[in-house]
């Protein structure tokens, strides 16, 4: 945890890269040997910062990445990123084409249209682009229809300026208890494999086949195939409840901010916008400089604390752009300028982006990305020790 005399910003986020290493080895070792491991840092890394991430992830043995546009992709290049690198978003455009060649992108390709638009693209530049193909086996938004991933896959692989590197789909309900859809979409999926094979070998090399997201990866091994994209355990949190304790997941996000100011009210005092809270007896209120413009849910307001010393302190009021409102009358040692928690450890005691999800009836995905750009992003590198951070462009 950042000291409260070394850090100069009114809130910011902490990105433990040592975490996201560990992380990463633990999956590795998980899967084998055998099995690559994408890491999926679109959203900016699920808000911890995409290039970060992504180098604490090779660090610990990520193979390739993923991200959902262009932009993402660009933005990890520029960083110096030379691995592979999957947009799982849908391109369709001939300028979109031109730009996976500059940058030596995998595009995932969903139709056959899409196919021949990227292959002439490549033709006329006389060179053979990589791509993926994505089979829709149940999620109902991306990909080809499973049904048609035979006929399309062996449309593509008579198109010469197109290599069949990747062939993928993507689970609609892994991290569910009844895992009755996921066989189902599995099934679906080996479905199209067998006949490909049994039609006609796969050229050499045979391409990655990939299925397994987070929940697939630690729920079972048949679904790891040649490789396995992982978003949510790389930061160190399993997709549902039900897989806590599966693997030792390090969470590599915590979220903290800085008392501006204390003040004294009487009894009945309303608080905030809408006065949602009025003070029971006199109370003694810490403002933070953090808000629903930084991220923090505005549907929290009232069911959210934040920790000090581990000690719980409630939120009162409404949440606001820019403040929010902190019962410190049983805590007399919280001070102006003093460090809070909001998201991670403080001592024995933490609080998780489940909780808040669970809180305002979202998901822990939606939490983490949902911390903007306004908050400084402070980051333990991997070679050094948890309270070293390095302020972060």
């Amino acid at each position: 945890m950042t000291s409260e005399a070394t850090c100069p910003f009114r809130a910011w986020v902490e990105v433990d890269q040592g975490a996201i290493a560990h992380n990463a080895r633990l999956l590795r070792q998980a899967v084998g040997p055998h099995v690559k491991l994408m890491a999926v840092v679109k959203a900016n890394g699920y808000g911890h910062g995409a290039m970060i991430t992504a180098k604490a992830a090779r660090e610990g043995g990520a193979a390739a990445f993923a991200v959902a546009s262009l932009a993402e992709a660009i933005a990890l290049r520029r960083g110096g990123l030379q691995e592979p690198i999957l947009v799982l978003g849908h391109l369709g455009q001939v300028e979109e084409a031109h730009t996976c060649l500059r940058w030596q992108l995998l595009p995932t390709i969903s139709t056959l249209d899409q196919a021949q638009l990227f292959h002439g693209v490549a033709s006329h530049w006389g060179t053979c682009l990589p791509i993926h193909i994505n089979l829709d086996t149940g999620m109902g938004r991306l990909g080809a229809p499973w049904q048609e991933g035979v006929a399309m896959v062996q449309a593509i692989q008579k198109l010469d300026g197109l290599q069949v590197q990747g062939l993928y789909s993507h689970l609609a309900t892994a991290d569910a208890v009844n895992p009755t859809l996921m066989e189902q979409q599995q099934q679906r999926f080996d479905h199209v494999l067998a006949a490909l094979t049994n039609q006609q070998p796969w050229p050499a090399p045979m391409p990655w086949r990939h299925l397994a997201n987070s929940a697939a990866t630690m729920v079972d091994p048949g679904l790891h195939y040649d490789m396995v994209r992982v978003g949510l355990a790389l930061y160190g949190h399993a997709p549902a409840e039900h897989l806590d304790g599966v693997l030792p997941l390090r969470p590599a996000m915590a979220v903290r901010a800085r008392v501006t100011l204390i003040k004294s009210v009487p009894a009945g005092t309303g608080i905030s916008y809408g006065h949602m809270h009025h003070t029971e007896r006199p109370s003694r209120l810490a403002v933070l400089a953090i808000g629903y413009g930084d991220g923090v849910p505005r549907l929290l307001s009232g069911r959210m604390g934040v920790l000090h010393g581990g000690q719980w302190l409630p939120q009162v009021g409404a949440i606001t752009m820019d403040q929010i409102i902190i019962d410190a009358t049983d805590h007399p040692q919280l001070h102006t300028g003093a460090v809070v928690t909001l998201l991670g450890r403080d001592g024995a005691a933490s609080i998780s982006p489940r909780q808040w999800s669970q809180a305002c009836g979202t998901i822990p995905w939606e939490i983490l990305c949902g911390f903007s750009s306004r908050l400084p992003r402070l980051i333990t590198p991997c070679s050094k020790h948890h309270d070293d951070h390095l302020p972060m462009s």
